[in-house]
């Protein structure tokens, strides 16, 4: 058996370039929890937008940001994931400083659109940065420990947003807003620090047309990982609702619900990215993630109604479980996404299985509010055979994109 110093080492990320990528994720992060924290307030009491137009400015935003991934993806391939991912943090850093002069709802959009477009392509940068900077079977355990120091650099950034939400000052939010954005810049200057163990990506693309848009099965897979994705939104965004709406539990309880899964990503993401390396384990494990999100639907759907005790139990067994289908599913999306993609164009396949997921993301809010608030329970139930139907399609497209001979190949320069 292990010692407990063994078993933490073997949690920690080894390696320069890990570190690296740790420590600019880490900082970024941090900004982004400080950041969007208290935007909708600052947005609202100093801005002066009304509530309809800080929805309307972030929806704009989030559209937009869906253009810059694949660009982004590609200029990596181009010129080099480091170089595009710094450039992106750099750029957020100064965008995220224009809301300091915004005044009315047309500058929040121009500013959020700017904002989401360099994070979109940082994005896709930072998946070929990953590929470039580590050992191949290294990928996915580098991507789940940066997943854990997103949600533990997010945590503590929201804690301390709440000094500024507090004192509820122009000053205390444009202090948050500088902050942020220097959180950012810092990213940038860590990032360039990664160093590039991968082989160089190609100087030039093959053809002009965007070679991952004829890659059918890799297609195919980035809109049944954006179905899974729907998940996300079913814990953030529409389970609060729910309870509200639906059940008897007392909406307080949410907060617990929301520690409880930061805390067990933070812990054990990495664990669950094991034996996921591979594409046909990632798709394994998105396969399992269906079940467990099929099993966490059936839990809420026995809350709406139900006397306050009764909900309370169904709830708490729906998020322990799913977790555990949000993590599967995270590992899996990261195997497949990194396996299938050609070396020479991991940035652009990055970008494209990004835009599926940050569409899943900007129609969750819609869907599933709708169908649990809106349906109740036969919303819960339609919403995890979903969830099912689309887990298990994975590893039969999986084997579809191995053994399908017309996936595009570099063009030999």
């Amino acid at each position: 058996m292990r010692s407990f110093a063994e078993k933490r080492e073997s949690l920690l990320p080894k390696g320069r370039e890990v570190r690296a990528l740790a420590l600019a994720t880490l900082t970024s992060r941090f900004g982004r929890g400080l950041f969007y924290t208290t935007l909708p307030i600052y947005l609202t009491r100093s801005v002066g937008l009304s509530v309809h137009e800080v929805g309307i400015g972030l929806t704009a935003g989030a559209l937009v940001g869906l253009l810059g991934g694949v660009p982004g993806g590609r200029l990596a391939d181009r010129v080099g994931p480091r170089l595009v991912r710094t450039a992106c943090r750099f750029a957020e850093a100064l965008m995220i400083c224009g809301y300091l002069a915004i005044g009315g709802l047309p500058g929040f959009v121009v500013t959020a659109a700017l904002v989401t477009l360099c994070e979109s392509a940082g994005q896709a940068a930072e998946g070929a940065l990953i590929a470039h900077a580590v050992d191949r079977n290294s990928r996915v355990r580098t991507r789940a420990y940066l997943r854990s120091v997103t949600n533990a650099g997010w945590m503590v950034g929201s804690a301390l947003a709440g000094v500024a939400l507090l004192s509820d000052t122009a000053l205390g939010y444009q202090v948050v807003i500088v902050t942020s954005a220097l959180c950012y810049a810092l990213s940038a200057v860590v990032t360039t620090q990664v160093p590039l163990s991968g082989a160089a990506p190609e100087k030039k693309a093959a053809g002009g047309r965007v070679a991952v848009l004829r890659d059918r099965p890799y297609l195919a897979l980035t809109a049944l990982n954006a179905v899974l994705t729907l998940n996300i939104g079913v814990f953030t965004v529409a389970l609060p609702l729910y309870m509200a709406q639906r059940t008897h539990a007392p909406v307080a309880l949410y907060a617990v619900f929301s520690v409880i899964n930061t805390v067990v990503v933070m812990l054990f993401q990495v664990r669950a990215s094991r034996r996921t390396e591979t594409a046909t384990g990632a798709a394994r494990a998105q396969r399992r993630a269906g079940y467990f999100l099929l099993a966490c639907c059936l839990c809420f759907a026995v809350a709406d109604g139900t006397p306050a005790w009764v909900a309370v139990v169904f709830l708490f067994l729906g998020v322990g479980v799913h977790v555990v289908g949000e993590l599967l599913h995270a590992a899996g999306s990261w195997g497949i996404s990194f396996e299938l993609a050609p070396e020479h164009a991991q940035g652009e396949y990055q970008g494209v299985y990004g835009v599926g997921r940050d569409l899943a993301q900007v129609v969750t809010p819609l869907v599933a509010t709708t169908a649990m608030a809106g349906w109740g329970w036969a919303g819960c139930v339609l919403l995890g055979v979903v969830f099912l139907a689309a887990g298990c399609a994975v590893p039969p497209t999986t084997r579809w994109a191995i053994g399908h001979d017309s996936r595009p190949v570099p063009t030999p320069t």
